[in-house]
């Protein structure tokens, strides 16, 4: 018998109805009208995505979708996902607003996408100070149902767990290789699924709606786990927030989310950092499971539609349980790389990162404002900032050696290719081999050290990338796009005394 070829990824055409401004268009089911906005887009409703209605748990009437790849084949037992809708949104529109389907053809593997229980809303926890504000009606609908006693007996605990036990009685299901990936609120229902039930997946996936502070952490500061590792992912899109009551900043509650599971992981704290045109990835290892950060730039809160592509292929592809529960870790389908060429700085913070780990810069970058201020008349003008570090940081940054004059004020710089540069405080010239260029800001001479705008040299004279983003400055040799909340974790990763 011939063997079926391997499939592939198959984009299908569809009809853009970008005039629809309703939250879940309805027009999208069993239809080939998609919509698109900065954040969500969507497919043409897949072909073989079935529809199912059945009691699962409790006597309630259950609905969930399935899709199951043309080249399914029951004798081998085929991976499972779980995918978790947004809040307000069902089960075929996560199917259609995601590209599960699209790898699934290819890779082969089955996946579910169940309703909420209620209200289109799933169970969530919540804290007993917050539980009266969060379950009051409002007309938005956004509200959650009054959670139950125990986080076993809620609903959509019960009836995910009883999807997953449907699913590998219908079909040849492996069940080291169960892995549950959601957005926003399904973010939220998969992360406290895995937070109670962990052990049973091989991975949990989620963009957006990260969980309260409160909820993972005792009044020690220690995670309020019952399961143990699995390996993680989170996205954050750049223009996402915390959801209510997630209890603290927006910034503090995203660490908040990504350290607890570091912590239940046992990763090393220093990731693999990778940007890639707007995606942004710290790849943490070591420890029982790997965690990996992403963050989009200039994306608003949902999921991208290669979310499932990356998930898949960096993460959930090399990933299965051994017989004994243990997480085994196998080469994904895309390797977990960092940028060795990168180099960042931040404002006011006396590391850099270089070769993948924090180094002492030799002194603290500062951040400078370029104005037009000289005219006749009218207000000064900010002209753009610019991050300025110590001149002796350019050698450990790219190689070469520097010479300072005793007093500080002038400088010279030589690459290791032979190329020489002179600085002097005060001045926006660079004598590069005796020809003068002007530099975009002035260097600075403070506290005796040498200050020099590192970017222009980076990119006007070494040729590499730059990009700034919340007082972080990247550079690396190929174009990256530095998104907020991974500035935020180069920030903390430059202040934290960390094992460099």
């Amino acid at each position: 018998m011939a063997l079926r070829p391997p499939s592939s990824v198959q984009l299908r055409a569809g009809d853009p109805d970008d005039d629809n401004r309703e939250y879940l268009p309805e027009s999208l089911k069993e239809s080939r009208v998609v919509v698109n906005e900065n954040g969500n887009n969507s497919q043409p409703y897949p072909a073989r995505l079935r529809e199912h209605r059945a009691v699962l748990s409790d006597g309630v009437a259950h609905e969930w979708y399935s899709f199951v790849p043309e080249n399914y084949d029951p004798s081998a037992p085929s991976p499972l996902v779980v995918s978790l809708h947004g809040g307000l949104m069902t089960g075929w529109g996560q199917a259609v607003y995601s590209s599960w389907t699209m790898i699934a053809e290819r890779e082969g593997f089955i996946v579910v996408f169940p309703n909420a229980t209620s209200r289109r809303m799933w169970t969530l926890d919540v804290a007993a100070e917050h539980i009266e504000a969060a379950t009051t009606p409002n007309p938005a609908m956004v509200y959650l149902d009054p959670p139950a006693d125990t986080i076993e007996d809620f609903a959509d605990m019960k009836s995910i767990m009883a999807l997953i036990q449907w699913a590998c009685g219908e079909y040849a299901v492996d069940t080291r290789r169960v892995y549950i990936q959601g957005m926003s609120m399904g973010n939220s229902m998969g992360d406290q699924f895995a937070r109670r039930y962990g052990a049973l997946l091989a991975g949990v996936a989620g963009s957006g709606g990260p969980s309260a502070l409160g909820l993972l952490y005792d009044a020690d500061g220690l995670p309020l786990n019952r399961s143990g590792p699995v390996p993680t992912w989170l996205t954050l899109c750049e223009y996402d927030t915390a959801p209510p009551f997630a209890g603290g900043t927006d910034r503090a509650v995203f660490r908040g989310n990504r350290d607890y599971w570091l912590a239940v992981n046992g990763c090393d704290r220093l990731p693999r950092l990778r940007i890639d045109g707007h995606d942004n990835f710290a790849f943490y290892e070591g420890g029982a499971a790997p965690f990996v950060f992403r963050d989009v730039k200039n994306r608003d809160h949902g999921q991208t539609f290669d979310e499932a592509e990356l998930v898949w292929s960096h993460l959930f592809s090399g990933q299965r349980r051994a017989e004994d529960g243990a997480v085994i870790t196998d080469a994904p389908r895309a390797p977990r790389e960092g940028d060795l060429a990168a180099v960042a700085v931040a404002d006011a913070r006396s590391r850099a990162w270089v070769a993948g780990r924090p180094v002492a810069l030799g002194g603290t970058a500062i951040r400078r404002t370029a104005w037009k201020y000289h005219g006749v008349v009218g207000d000064p003008l900010p002209r753009g900032e610019h991050i300025l570090v110590p001149v002796t940081f350019l050698a450990q940054a790219f190689g070469g050696s520097v010479s300072v004059a005793a007093d500080g004020s002038t400088a010279e710089y030589l690459l290791s290719g032979g190329r020489r540069l002179t600085f002097a405080a005060g001045s926006i010239g660079c004598v590069v081999d005796d020809t003068l260029r002007a530099m975009t800001i002035e260097t600075v001479l403070t506290e005796g050290t040498l200050h020099v705008p590192i970017e222009w040299i980076a990119t006007h004279l070494l040729g590499l990338h730059a990009s700034t983003c919340a007082g972080v400055l990247f550079m690396t040799d190929h174009h990256a796009l530095l998104s907020t909340h991974m500035a935020h974790l180069i920030d903390d990763l430059l202040a934290d005394e960390v094992a460099g």
